[in-house]
């Protein structure tokens, strides 16, 4: 299957950042504010998911939320999970099936680490679902500067350029 044939299919809308997504399930129950952590500001949906197809020609910018999201991927090519947790360890992921190269078909992206993705295989894309616990809601999301996320962690500077806007 082309990528353009999932984005149809499942009516995936295009990104700013230039994948496409859509949102699959948001529950009706919400949590509280006041049994959220302080990062919260207002209740939050138990749990939202979305479907995320991103192609090789572009990439998931670093960001953060405030909670944790797990990855599952569905088909494609494997794709890369870059993170920087809040003390300043890099590590990555590689979200995919071929078990033998080391993929994994679902990962958890804890809470408050800056994560970008990409799609390894030239012309390919990766089609995955993201399921986010609190709800997402874009009062969580942190997408910051080069400039400021380098200053961060000056160590990473150089895959903090590669995967951020300038």
């Amino acid at each position: 299957m082309k990528a353009t044939e999932i984005i149809n299919h499942f009516n995936l809308i295009a990104h700013p950042e230039g994948w496409y997504y859509k949102e699959t399930y948001r529950s009706k129950g919400e949590i509280l504010s006041k049994d959220l952590g302080d990062q919260f500001e207002g209740n939050r949906n138990y749990c939202t998911s979305i479907y995320f197809l991103l192609t090789a020609d572009k990439f998931s910018t670093f960001h953060k939320i405030n909670q944790d999201e797990i990855w599952h991927f569905y088909t494609g090519t494997a794709l890369k999970l870059h993170m920087i947790s809040p003390e300043g360890v890099y590590n990555f992921v590689l979200i995919g099936n071929d078990f033998s190269k080391g993929e994994i078909p679902q990962f958890t992206v804890p809470a408050q680490h800056y994560f970008a993705a990409e799609v390894l295989e030239k012309h390919s894309f990766s089609f995955i679902g993201c399921t986010v616990s609190p709800g997402f809601d874009f009062k969580d999301f942190v997408l910051p500067s080069c400039k400021y996320l380098s200053k961060e962690f000056p160590k990473h500077a150089k895959i903090i350029a590669q995967l951020t806007h300038h």
